[in-house]
């Protein structure tokens, strides 16, 4: 589990309920049997290396080569500002008083 102070540095004051059928929880207590974890180890440990993942794969933005090479050379040489930015750019410093 990652040492995050989601996970550690905060009183464990909150529950989480949720309903399964009775195969599913005997199967879970069997993993967290064999892995020598409490059920609530179990699921908590697995619950919160799953929400990991998910927060990695939407906050992490993956480029191809080719998309990596077209954004660098964005950034080294961007184009020209176009009129309708050049207008959104003047009306904002008419009304922002710059």
């Amino acid at each position: 589990m990652p040492n995050t102070p989601e996970t550690h540095d905060k009183t464990r004051n909150a529950r989480l309920e949720a309903r399964v059928s009775s195969d599913q929880k005997d199967y879970f207590q069997r993993a967290a049997t064999l892995t020598g974890r409490t059920l609530s180890e179990l699921v908590i440990d697995s619950t919160q290396e799953a929400a990991a993942k998910i927060v990695r794969e939407h906050e992490v933005i993956r480029l191809s080569r080719e998309e990596q090479v077209a954004f660098v050379s964005a950034l080294l040489a961007p184009s020209e500002p176009g009129a309708r930015l050049k207008k959104a750019v003047q009306s904002y410093r008419q009304k922002a008083g710059l």
